[in-house]
């Protein structure tokens, strides 16, 4: 192990080396990724089961990230554990039929302010990570930033959380490669996959 695995290791099991790629891939990002799943398919049926898996899976994550020098990722998953308490309490109160929550349109008046803040927070956090060792501050805002208002639009009930959803997911592929974090990369493949078949579905529900 490297050095940086190495402060991780009494937490994080020593990296396995898959056949076909460079570096190892941690386990735990195997875990994650299955909750992760659980999660984005839980939500593209509307179910509010989706935020127990969530929460696991940014619990797992969080780690993960600070591992690979992610800080403004990894400090999200804590906002999202907060959040997704959030968004099961909201959902659990929200109007449902047949187990799924009603969902519905943000106005368009609202667009402003989803944009300003997401930039502002992108902006804000990339700032910040420039002053530390990060990996990649200027991306690693942008998902962490873009990530943030997008979570509240999904506790929303919002459709509009969706196309959000999409471009944060191709920008975390990218992201999580560039750091062989080659599951969490695979696995936000799928996110964005489930993302774009989500969306359709909300579509035709709000």
């Amino acid at each position: 192990m490297g050095a940086r695995q190495q402060r991780c290791a009494p937490f994080f099991l020593q990296n396995a080396v898959l056949p076909g790629l460079r570096r190892g891939v941690n386990p735990w990002e195997i875990l994650a990724a299955g909750f992760g799943l659980a999660n984005m398919l839980l939500l593209a049926r509307r179910s509010v089961w989706n935020f127990p898996a969530g929460m696991a899976m940014v619990l797992i994550l969080a780690g993960v990230f600070w591992q690979g020098r992610l800080y403004a990722v990894a400090g999200l998953q804590i906002f999202f554990l907060v959040a997704q308490a959030q968004g099961l309490w909201a959902w659990i109160k929200a109007p449902a039929s047949n187990g799924a929550v009603a969902v519905r349109h943000m106005p368009r008046r609202g667009w402003p302010a989803v944009i300003g803040a997401g930039v502002a927070a992108s902006g804000l956090l990339a700032l910040l990570l420039r002053e530390t060792d990060a990996a990649a501050p200027l991306a690693d805002g942008a998902v962490a930033g873009w990530s943030l208002v997008a979570q509240l639009l999904t506790n929303g009930r919002y459709l509009q959380g969706w196309p959000l959803w999409v471009g944060v997911n191709i920008l975390s592929i990218g992201l999580y490669a560039s750091q062989a974090l080659w599951i969490t990369a695979g696995l936000y493949v799928a996110f964005l996959a489930i993302a774009l078949y989500s969306w359709r579905r909300w579509q035709a529900a709000a």
